[in-house]
């Protein structure tokens, strides 16, 4: 959840603005009029969780970039309108997919398959960690500016009059707007507006499309600085964690095998604990004389989960295993853990051990239901060895696929700019998917209003019976947005 004091701060400075707002438009005419002259100049305006700030500095900005190379922005706002345009009736077939995978997961038992959704309702310190939301606002911001940039151009290319562009904040949220005169926007054929009401939508699937090239161009991009393919490098630890400590892993290692497992970059990390988590637990090979010494250590017996256990329970070094020799099928012996498997190969059965010239036997972790002995490697340092639940050790760490090259370079750059470009293409990508949505006070409205304005003139010639058509498919749409919005939220808060 959102730390109280954070909680504590926003509502405190929102009430200070308010305050010193209100204190002042109530003081003597003379400090209220200087005050509401200087809000007017710099074009600020304040209401509860709200201030907003309106400029006319970037018109000359939005028209050098309306005037280049205009046959160009023709093709370029001309494609946005077709993306705009199978957006809104795409976007309906996907909010009703994801309305009855929401629908569906209630119904069930347990809420799995919810990371099958496209679209998911995010609020922040619930299914949005705190430490992510830098990334998350900023990318909110980004994508609300490359939106009304869009509409802004669009605008003045179709000789609709750009009165400014302006900034907001809604509680913590930030966003953007451009100003248009409503006029000339009236006035300009519908296929005109339909270029325009798209362009924003048009402009977030290009965001999310550069935010997707830079991240596959990463790797290239940092190559002089840093390399990657050798390993994931740890940038974090958890602490207390089961890989913390001092025979644990540390910021700056670089893991390069699990088990018999190679790692190469954080997707073999991610996949290799998949599937050490799902086959069953590897053994190591054991000369069969250190058995015989060890076998008479103690009596194994059963643990509550059936398992079986022949060590004691105070021991935080040695660990029981379980082996078969040619006379008996079942045999356990307690043996000191780092010094069994250190310099031991893996193995499956006796036969894989029959290799040297002295005997050896198969060892198997004899441990409870699910858990698994991992064995990491991060040379130089010594092999951590893992006991527990193999999801423990994959999200007890931060890991990254780049190692600098140089030694004062930030481990943290790379995961840093592969983080933000992943939520510009979330956050992007879901801000052109809901605006194209044909709902109330969304683009989408003015899009379907145009586009039926454009196909449906000689099919209907009355414009109330346009107006009407559009009003209930606008109505079906809200109910659609709402319907998701709320179920969503139910879903990640109530469960």
């Amino acid at each position: 959840m959102i730390p109280i004091p954070v909680v504590v701060c926003v509502l405190g400075g929102w009430c200070a603005v308010y305050l010193l707002d209100t204190a002042l438009r109530q003081s003597s005419p003379s400090m209220k009029s200087s005050y509401e002259s200087w809000l007017s100049a710099n074009g600020l305006s304040l209401s509860p969780f709200h201030i907003r700030w309106h400029t006319s500095l970037f018109n000359r900005l939005f028209a050098r970039c309306a005037h280049f190379n205009p046959s160009f922005l023709y093709l370029w706002f001309s494609a946005g309108m077709v993306f705009g345009v199978v957006a809104m009736f795409g976007s309906v077939v996907l909010l009703s997919r994801t309305l009855m995978q929401t629908l569906a997961q209630m119904m069930a038992d347990t809420p799995e398959g919810s990371h099958e959704q496209v679209l998911q309702v995010v609020v922040p310190g619930v299914n949005l960690p705190v430490s992510q939301l830098a990334y998350f606002f900023v990318a909110i911001l980004v994508s609300g500016l490359i939106h009304e940039f869009g509409h802004g151009v669009a605008a003045l290319r179709e000789q609709v009059r750009l009165n400014g562009f302006g900034m907001f904040m809604f509680v913590i949220y930030p966003g953007a707007f451009v100003d248009l005169f409503t006029t000339h926007l009236n006035l300009i054929s519908p296929v005109q507006q339909l270029r325009i009401f798209c362009a924003g939508v048009w402009h977030n699937f290009m965001l999310c499309v550069a935010a997707v090239c830079f991240l596959l161009l990463l790797p290239l991009l940092l190559f002089p600085f840093y390399y990657t393919g050798a390993g994931a490098l740890v940038t974090e630890v958890v602490e207390d964690s089961p890989s913390s400590g001092p025979r644990g892993l540390f910021v700056g290692d670089l893991v390069t095998q699990l088990e018999d497992c190679s790692v190469k970059g954080v997707e073999d990390w991610h996949s290799c604990i998949h599937q050490l988590a799902h086959q069953p637990q590897s053994g190591y090979c054991v000369p069969a004389a250190t058995l015989q010494l060890n076998r008479a250590a103690g009596r194994a017996y059963k643990r509550l989960d059936g398992t079986m256990e022949c060590c004691s329970n105070s021991s935080l070094t040695d660990l029981c295993f379980a082996y078969s020799s040619n006379l008996e099928s079942k045999l356990f012996a307690c043996l000191p853990a780092r010094k069994t498997i250190q310099a031991s190969r893996t193995c499956r059965t006796n036969a894989d051990c029959q290799t040297g010239f002295s005997p050896s036997l198969c060892v198997i972790p004899s441990l409870e239901n699910q858990t698994r002995l991992i064995r990491v490697k991060h040379a130089p340092q010594a092999d951590m060895l893992f006991v527990g639940y193999p999801s423990h050790l994959q999200f007890s760490v931060s890991l990254t696929n780049f190692v600098p090259r140089l030694g004062f370079l930030h481990l943290d750059l790379p995961v840093m700019l592969e983080t933000l470009s992943k939520y510009l293409v979330s956050l992007s990508g879901a801000l052109a998917v809901v605006n194209a949505v044909p709902c109330f006070a969304l683009d989408g409205q003015w899009m379907l209003t145009a586009f039926l304005e454009a196909t449906l003139h000689s099919l209907v010639p009355e414009k109330s019976n346009r107006e009407l058509l559009g009003f209930f498919i606008l109505l079906g749409g809200s109910a659609l947005l709402a319907a998701n919005v709320a179920l969503g939220l139910w879903m990640v808060t109530a469960r």
